[in-house]
């Protein structure tokens, strides 16, 4: 692309030179890769990145002179262009915070322990505290990045930049008699620190808690953030849904059909009874809800969901009614539906497998016939309706 949208070769294709120059300093960059990875194009330019000129960029690829004849480096030096003057900001760091459902509805403070690398006491970050305790690195000149070279073959190579391996991209060297006691030349040494975490009531699954500026500490670089990402453990009774909670309750039949009472523990220890209203049937399925009972709201928890309780109900086992009791039933409930036995008819007695296996078949049926359908449409295109002759 830079070859074919060189000002020399296509004088109308300036800005379009600049985008292809401006995006391979950035990708043969891993530090200024790393700050547009993060911050976009805005945080290169506010960090002082501006792009190639067309003979800077083709210096870096092909390693020689660009069409305007100036010598590798041109007029950049060998990355391109200055340094950014501003601090760039080092990686955050992201945990992990397991909670409960009862920590997010009534809230929690808890102490966590940090790991960090921080600046050594010691050497003020410097590695050394001798005045001329470090020396500029002679194989990469004080850059930290070395080049190589990579044939990418008909006669073309392509010059790489890489963290130089003798000062492991520092760009200094400390002899080892000159070196921090008590970091050992490093600039950094690990600490431990305690964090306060606050988990407001009301916070949700994947909600985030930042503590700004609280990760590794390295020379020349502003600290990133720790960030801890809550994850909510599976209760074994409630489930929320935003600011809603949800239940299954599960009820005898006798319950459903002259009325229910029973006892909700909630998450905050208090003890709910919940009363159905008189002469209301519960019906399988059925769900009912509690007014301001749900999950408080971040930022004011005297706001509140709902409870939604969803009911089940359990009938009796096989062979538990008998006679007696089926007669009162019947009083109470009417009589069920009966046949006039007195005609001729072929008696047959249902199974629950048997009616398991004939919903199974008549849904498999269903699903070949969908499937028949489908390939008669795509083999006839799409059939209408057919009356039937009388």
């Amino acid at each position: 692309m830079a070859m074919k949208f060189h000002p020399d070769k296509n004088p109308d294709a300036g800005d379009k030179f600049k985008e292809i120059s401006f995006a391979y300093e950035v990708l043969n960059d891993a530090e200024k890769r790393e700050i547009y990875d993060k911050y976009g194009e805005e945080g290169l330019r506010e960090g002082g990145g501006g792009g190639m000129d067309q003979d800077d960029l083709f210096s870096h690829i092909f390693g020689m002179g660009g069409m305007g004849g100036f010598p590798f480096g041109g007029r950049g030096g060998p990355r391109g262009g200055p340094r950014a003057s501003q601090k760039r900001k080092g990686k955050d760091k992201g945990y992990g915070y397991p909670v409960t459902l009862e920590e997010l509805y009534k809230g929690k403070q808890a102490k966590h322990p940090l790991s960090r690398m921080v600046l050594c006491s010691g050497c003020e970050g410097k590695g050394t505290n001798k005045p001329r305790g470090s020396s500029k690195c002679t194989n990469c000149d004080g850059s930290g990045v070395q080049m190589t070279m990579r044939h990418l073959g008909f006669g073309m190579v392509q010059q790489l930049q890489e963290k130089c391996r003798s000062c492991d991209g520092e760009g200094e060297v400390i002899r080892a008699k000159d070196r921090c006691p008590q970091c050992k030349g490093n600039k950094v040494k690990e600490e431990v620190k305690q964090l306060d975490v606050y988990i407001d009531a009301g916070m949700k699954h994947g909600q985030k808690i930042v503590f700004n500026g609280e990760g590794d500490q390295l020379p020349d670089i502003i600290p990133g953030d720790v960030i801890f990402v809550l994850q909510q453990e599976k209760h074994p009774v409630f489930t929320r849904e935003g600011s809603d909670l949800h239940i299954t309750k599960k009820i005898s039949l006798i319950e459903a059909l002259v009325g229910v009472q029973f006892v909700v523990e909630h998450l905050d220890g208090r003890r709910l009874l919940v009363t159905s209203n008189k002469g209301e049937i519960v019906r399988p399925g059925d769900v009912k809800s509690i007014e301001g009972e749900g999950m408080p709201t971040n930022g004011n928890i005297f706001e509140k969901g709902k409870l939604f309780i969803r009911f089940d109900v359990e009938f009796p086992a096989d062979g538990s009614i008998d006679a007696k009791a089926a007669q009162s039933l019947c009083t109470s409930l009417g009589a069920p539906h009966k046949v006039d036995e007195s005609k001729e008819y072929e008696r047959v007695t249902l199974r629950a497998e048997t009616a398991r296996k004939s919903a199974r078949g008549e849904e498999q049926g269903r699903n070949d016939d969908m499937e028949e359908d489908e390939e008669e449409e795509d083999e006839d295109g799409p059939r209408g309706v057919q009356c039937h002759q009388q």
